[in-house]
């Protein structure tokens, strides 16, 4: 439950107003001398925070001249709230007091009467109150300010906690990843690349160069994918180089099976090559966020709809041997909208393990640009996958 606290600038206009009626009560407009003065003193509460010590010496002469002593008081609390100097605070203290007992009616002060003793000790005290309440207000400042602290110290290391139990798992996901993967990919390419010398049969040459080289490309990538799992600690870093546009016409190209490519957006300049990328993209690190890549979309945009085009040519691949399949990509008025329609199979699809994690996948990226992912089968028995997104992201 957090506590509303009353904004400054009221706290201050109400203080010169319970100032002002404490002059109006305690001093008559016949003694105009001590009400200029308690009227300096009352105005002067507006201030009280920017130069506290000052306004407090400007109070005292009201505190002395008159009883309207409540802008003196304030004045004092506020320099014992916001000053840490003990002397100071007992020196302003002794001198509200014999400010404060000079304006009796007699200014000639006997020590030696009881009366006097104890008009002393109340005075005293008067000034020794908002003193101590002004500490403790400190105080209380300054243990939010340390429990603050202490919170946030308690958060961080928390965090650092975990960080050090994700860099670990990291770290054992990463050995797996190379011990295993890594071994039987390996040993894909080998296979595949005596296979490629031994034949003679032009086809199964040509199989066997194209299995060689799919395997080399995802000891690369698992490579990478390797080293960022291992780097716990350091700056972010995406697993691959991310595609864009400009990799749609590659992809297809190397989808493995027979598909076309229609777009109407603009070709895009090819970009130099920085290592390899999923799905066989080679490409640059994009601009970061929505900004406008090379083909005009923003890259958030332009690596969904490649990963959905990935997605889908895969998907064919896996569960419709033999089908084509044609993508379609088209700019229309403030949406990017995606098909991938592929005819059907004429084979038998082989089964393969699946998480079936593909197509929640891409609806969630999808959604999180605000667009949409939906799909279903066609009436020749083929199937065909839609996208549609905004041309400028979601932000």
């Amino acid at each position: 439950m957090t506590s509303r606290r009353v904004p400054p600038p009221v706290m201050d206009a109400a203080l010169v107003g319970v100032a002002l009626l404490d002059v109006w009560v305690n001093v008559t407009t016949a003694e105009p001398l001590r009400l200029g003065f308690a009227l300096v003193a009352a105005f002067a509460l507006a201030l009280r925070r920017r130069v506290p010590l000052l306004v407090f010496l400007v109070t005292l002469p009201a505190v002395a001249l008159n009883d309207a002593i409540f802008a003196g008081l304030a004045a004092l609390y506020t320099l014992a709230s916001l000053s840490r100097r003990r002397i100071l605070l007992a020196v302003c203290a002794l001198a509200f007091t014999v400010s404060d007992m000079i304006s009796l009616p007699s200014p000639e002060l006997d020590l030696t009467k009881t009366s006097t003793l104890i008009t002393l000790g109340y005075t005293a005290a008067t000034a020794a109150a908002p003193v101590f309440l002004g500490q403790l207000v400190q105080t209380r400042r300054d243990l939010s300010l340390r429990l603050a602290e202490i919170s946030e110290a308690r958060d961080h290391e928390r965090l650092l906690t975990t960080q050090t139990v994700l860099a670990k798992e990291r770290a054992q996901l990463a050995r797996e990843m190379h011990d295993v993967v890594s071994h039987q990919v390996s040993l894909i390419a080998v296979r595949a690349g005596a296979l490629q010398v031994g034949t003679g049969d032009p086809e199964v040459r040509d199989a066997a160069a194209t299995i060689r080289r799919l395997s080399v490309q995802t000891l690369d990538e698992l490579r990478h994918m390797v080293s960022v799992l291992r780097a716990s600690g350091g700056r972010p870093a995406e697993l691959t180089p991310q595609p864009s546009m400009a990799d749609l016409q590659r992809l297809v190209d190397g989808s493995g099976i027979q598909a076309e490519l229609h777009t109407d957006l603009p070709p895009s300049g090819h970009r130099p090559p920085a290592g390899p990328a999923l799905g066989g993209a080679a490409a640059a690190p994009p601009p970061a966020g929505g900004t406008p890549g090379p083909d005009g979309l923003p890259v958030t945009v332009q690596r969904a709809v490649y990963r959905t085009v990935q997605e889908a040519l895969t998907n064919v691949r896996k569960h419709a041997p033999g089908a084509t399949a044609t993508v379609r990509v088209r700019h229309d008025g403030g949406a990017v909208r995606v098909t991938v329609t592929n005819t059907a199979p004429t084979r038998p699809a082989l089964p393969l393990p699946s998480a079936h994690y593909g197509l929640v996948s891409l609806r969630q990226r999808a959604e999180l640009l605000g667009g949409t992912v939906d799909s279903g089968p066609t009436a020749d028995g083929g199937y065909e996958l839609r996208l549609e997104l905004p041309a400028q992201g979601h932000v």
